[in-house]
């Protein structure tokens, strides 16, 4: 596994935890809490699991001036508190600054995120 590079200092009980890295791969695991509950139902606010697809896509990236520029992304089923978010983002082009990144989230084998992510690299941190 390469070592992170990006987003040192996230919260990962918030945000997930890398636990596979390689050249324009990652994989983040979110293991979701009652912090992260939206309702009676134990419904996982959906932010939880945008964080975490974030987190994934800055991996799979590992520069640390990597940024976010626009996100296409689908809540494809519900996460309940306590459940496990698996999500893999690849890089899937890479042209001069600009990243582009899919990410795919599931709990066990049922798909519950995917999106695009478009990601750039600067020079030097975006708030240097």
């Amino acid at each position: 596994m390469q070592k992170l590079k990006t987003h040192l200092e996230i919260d990962m009980s918030l945000s997930g935890k890398v636990v596979a890295l390689d050249s324009g791969y990652s994989r983040v695991v979110l293991h979701t809490t009652n912090a992260m509950r939206a309702d009676r139902f134990d419904l996982v606010h959906g932010g939880f699991i945008f964080s975490a697809a974030d987190f994934a896509v800055m991996s799979a990236i590992n520069d640390e001036n990597v940024v976010l520029g626009s996100a296409n992304v689908k809540f494809v089923a519900p996460v309940k508190v306590s459940q496990v978010v698996v999500l893999e983002a690849k890089v899937k082009e890479s042209k001069g600054k600009k990243r582009v990144v899919d990410v795919v989230g599931k709990v066990e084998k049922k798909e519950v995120f995917k999106g695009e992510f478009v990601c750039f690299v600067l020079e030097k941190h975006v708030l240097g």
